[in-house]
């Protein structure tokens, strides 16, 4: 009953149009003090919080997602990838959907890879016969690449309010990345040789293709870069995302020179309002979840599903629903911010590995991103192509299933985020 009416009242603060960073310390700091706690506690937790090495990564990876999309990185990934897979049935859309993991791999922001990718293919989709929809849809939907392909800033968030270790979570997403790609690619080929809406683009010549990929050599050998050296254990994220960032900003000041003064101070100054942002929902974030470990909420909780849930596929079922219906009205942070510490101590009971639990997370987190009326990424394309929100809304539907079925996937082989993280 208590989590009910908590619940409750954050929706209530929150449909007041509270800031969901002022929401959650507020009932933080407001259940600290009817239950008798210190409200020093509230102070306490944020300081211990912010000063997490491992939380400098968010502002970095922004800037370096920032740099390229300022840029124009994003215009030579999608003409290289065109130039060898453009001629395919549905190649524009394939060259999309490879464009946006590309990106998603340097990024780790899934509405930099929205709106990066979306600039560029949105118009040459169209001006190919492409329907209208199912062009934003599959824009929208790739830029949720941007989370699950590492490196992944919601999973810097989550491996840091869990404890669990960032690296791990980011290998532990390439599997369930892949797929997700896969299905993509498969539903743009077969979307475009059923529906015919679309011109056949010409197959490049070798030397064209040539030409294309020394353009984009640059943003994929940062993206090798960041990987190879978290994977082999050379840099930790903080230090990948500080290497990564000053990668980009020779990138494109002094290789591609297209980065201006002008625009340099739009993405250091766009970069520093997310992180502010991001930070404020962090620090309320864990008043809050402070106030509900000291309820014992989450033991309440656990309890509770392992009395009325019957075993983990129900479980796991019943939190799909929970966090769809959730994702219709919170973003992305705050559902992992909220959510994780209420819901990972029953996951550990019915005996789901807290990593695996993690991708999880950021898969249904993904689905938020293109769910009404609070998805980010479909105001980013609704911005990018000057549509309205219908129209954005209703293309997105198929990829939101295929979404749902990686869950699937990913429930019946856990291995597909296991197994790297674990063997590597």
């Amino acid at each position: 009953m208590t989590i009910i009416l908590i619940l409750v009242c954050l929706f209530v603060l929150l449909l007041l149009g509270v800031p969901v960073a002022f929401a959650l310390g507020g009932m933080g700091l407001g259940m600290l003090m009817l239950g008798g706690f210190s409200p020093l506690m509230a102070p306490q937790s944020i300081l211990s919080t912010l000063d997490g090495f491992i939380l400098l990564a968010v502002p970095l990876f922004l800037l370096m997602s920032n740099l390229l999309l300022k840029g124009g990185v994003g215009r030579d990934l999608f003409a290289a990838v065109q130039a060898w897979v453009g001629h395919w049935p549905g190649g524009l859309a394939v060259a999309t959907i490879i464009s946006c993991g590309l990106f998603a791999a340097i990024s780790g922001s899934s509405v930099a890879t929205a709106a990066t990718i979306g600039t560029v293919a949105i118009p040459e989709m169209i001006n190919r016969g492409y329907d209208k929809r199912f062009v934003y849809g599959l824009l929208a939907a790739g830029g949720t690449l941007g989370i699950l392909i590492p490196p992944s800033i919601p999973m810097i968030v989550y491996g840091f309010v869990t404890e669990q270790s960032v690296i791990a979570l980011f290998l532990a997403g390439i599997g369930p990345g892949i797929v997700l790609v896969t299905l993509f690619i498969l539903f743009a080929m077969l979307h475009a040789r059923l529906s015919g809406n679309f011109e056949n683009v010409p197959k490049a010549s070798m030397t064209e293709r040539i030409d294309a990929s020394k353009r984009a050599f640059p943003s994929v050998a940062l993206a090798a870069l960041v990987i190879v050296g978290l994977y082999s254990g050379a840099f930790t994220p903080t230090e990948a995302a500080a290497v990564g960032s000053a990668a980009a900003l020779f990138i494109v000041a002094f290789w591609l020179r297209t980065l201006t003064w002008a625009t340099l101070w739009e993405a250091v100054r766009e970069s520093a309002i997310t992180t502010a942002a991001i930070l404020l929902i962090v620090a309320g974030a864990k008043v809050f979840g402070k106030a509900i470990a000291l309820y014992r909420i989450p033991q309440d909780i656990s309890a509770f599903l392992a009395s009325a849930i019957d075993g983990p596929i129900m479980f796991i079922i019943v939190v799909s629903v929970v966090l769809l219906l959730m994702g219709l009205v919170f973003e992305a942070l705050s559902m992992i911010l909220i959510m994780t510490p209420v819901l990972l101590p029953a996951a550990m009971g019915l005996g789901f590995d807290p990593i695996w639990f993690g991708i999880y997370m950021v898969i249904m987190v993904e689905c938020a991103l293109i769910t009404p009326p609070v998805g980010l990424n479909l105001y980013v394309i609704q911005s990018v192509a000057r549509t309205s929100l219908a129209n954005v809304a209703r293309g997105v539907w198929p990829f939101l299933m295929l979404m749902l079925f990686t869950v699937v996937l990913l429930y019946a082989l856990p291995d597909l985020a296991l197994y790297i993280p674990f063997k590597w």
